[in-house]
């Protein structure tokens, strides 16, 4: 081994590998009829893969022919935030396609150079913040300049032995893709366990059983709002007005200056979570004395907050005095008990019920991405509410079931995150010439080098020296750069 490389393997930067490095170029306009597709930013994926749910397409007229894409052309994401300045991806797609001045198209000399092997060593680079360290900063954004993607050294292998681990790799990443995309199903799956619990749990479904040993006389005196699960005799229908009191809370940001005042710690959305409290960071309000009575918290108040996504409009909490002498802001609803046959742990899950997020959902002020409930629309939620031994049993149940699926999403959450490691884990391998058996026959990468290099000084010198391009740049006037022979005469940037 030279330099921790293993046998046969020589170093080498991205300059001396490509044959051409092209930025992409900007439009103002986007999705036009006919156009062509326009990769950006979005279609670059985390894993080194495209991502095509968005593409755009931008005017034939923008689209040059030295923007075009062809399969094995490595596109490398270097403008973006720091974090993600470095992902790349391999074009491999049929069809005319061009990209965005966020990325760079690397075209690889496949004399000396795999477009896979190339792909992944950038990846790994950029998973170990290698092109972090090189970027220009911006406030929101960072760039990658050309020099330092080009004086980026890559580990080359011999080229046969880099053909023979990128079919190995592409063996097992297919193995990898197929364990990831049923792991992707299991989040679907919890969500859908737990609405179905839901569903039976506020249908009376879950503890029929459990009513036929435990028989109730109650008729019920009340009909089911439209649209609301068929429920047993025994069980009412309330509006939750009528079994609590509703209101908000403080208002931020009151003119309170030359009054006396005190500082009371106060929940936030953030604080209110789906059937949770995170407290890990509570903030403090400046607020009137009376107002710690008015807004107060106690002990089996259930929380719900005020706007959200659809499946976080009314989210709510039991709250059980983990703070003392906490508010809470006029985000949040405070629901406080008045009818003692009623628990607010069974209030807390049955408004996570199907039928009440579109209730929610329906009567919800909406804009764009949000939406959001006022007081009155809170108070008229209907609710099935069963006898109160049978509201107990129903929470310990679900609180059983739930439990279940808990275990479930934590397993999940550290088996996808060991899968998720296997491609790194499987590139490290590969790249320490682990993956695949080595083959003294191979021709050493630096005698390919060197060889190609030879081959190609020879060829300048019989040409006259080295050939010039004329680069047009965001139309500043044009600039001369040296190139290597290219494989064919096209307009584009190349490597000096």
């Amino acid at each position: 081994m030279s330099d921790g490389l293993p046998k046969g393997w020589a170093k080498a930067s991205v300059r001396e590998i490509v044959e051409h490095m092209q930025p992409g170029f900007a439009s103002g306009e986007k999705n036009v009829e006919g156009g062509v597709p326009h990769l950006r930013m979005n279609n670059i994926g985390i894993e080194g893969r495209l991502v095509l749910n968005l593409v755009r397409t931008v005017p034939e007229k923008l689209s040059k022919s030295h923007h075009d894409l062809r399969p094995g052309d490595v596109l490398v994401c270097t403008t973006n935030s720091s974090k993600l300045v470095g992902k790349c991806a391999l074009f491999n797609l049929p069809g005319r396609y061009v990209f965005s001045n966020h990325l760079t198209r690397l075209r690889p000399n496949l004399d000396l150079v795999d477009s896979c092997f190339l792909l992944w060593s950038l990846w790994l680079h950029w998973q170990a913040g290698t092109f972090e360290d090189k970027c220009k900063h911006w406030v929101n954004q960072s760039t990658l300049p050309k020099e330092g993607l080009l004086e980026t050294d890559v580990a080359l292998a011999p080229i046969n032995e880099q053909r023979r681990i990128v079919a190995k790799l592409e063996k097992l990443l297919g193995k990898v893709d197929v364990c990831q995309q049923r792991l992707a199903k299991i989040p679907i799956i919890l969500k859908r366990f737990r609405q179905s619990v839901l569903a039976v749990a506020c249908s009376g479904r879950l503890t029929a059983d459990w009513r036929e040993e435990n028989p109730h006389a109650s008729v019920r005196d009340t009909d089911p709002p439209e649209g609301a699960p068929e429920t047993p005799e025994s069980w009412r229908w309330n509006r939750l007005s009528e079994v609590a009191h509703v209101r908000g809370g403080v208002t931020k940001g009151r003119k309170l200056a030359g009054k006396k005042t005190i500082v009371l710690p106060y929940l936030r959305v953030a604080n209110v979570q789906d059937g949770y409290l995170e407290l890990s960071e509570i903030k403090k309000i400046e607020v009137l004395p009376g107002d710690e009575t008015k807004y107060g918290l106690e002990s089996g108040d259930v929380l719900f907050t005020e706007g959200g996504d659809r499946d976080k409009l009314g989210r709510g909490a039991v709250w059980h005095d983990e703070i003392p002498k906490c508010i809470h802001q006029n985000h949040i609803f405070r629901a406080r008990l008045f009818m003692p046959q009623v628990t607010p742990e069974y209030i807390s899950l049955v408004t996570k019920s199907e039928f009440s997020r579109h209730y929610f959902f329906d009567n919800a002020s909406q804009t764009v991405n949000l939406a959001s409930i006022n007081l009155t629309t809170l108070s008229a939620l209907p609710m099935p509410i069963p006898p109160f031994k049978e509201q107990n049993e129903i929470v310990q149940r679900l609180e059983a079931l739930f439990k279940l699926a808990d275990q479930t999403e934590a397993r999940f959450v550290k088996a996808k995150a060991r899968v998720d490691q296997l491609i790194q884990s499987l590139l490290a391998k590969a790249f320490r010439g682990e993956l695949v058996p080595q083959d003294p026959n191979d021709e050493p990468a630096s005698v390919l080098l060197e060889r190609i290099k030879a081959e190609r000084t020879k060829g300048e010198t019989e040409g006259g020296g080295k050939k010039r391009l004329n680069v047009n740049r965001k139309g500043k006037g044009r600039q001369d750069r040296p190139i290597m022979s290219l494989r064919e005469s096209e307009t584009t940037e190349a490597i000096s």
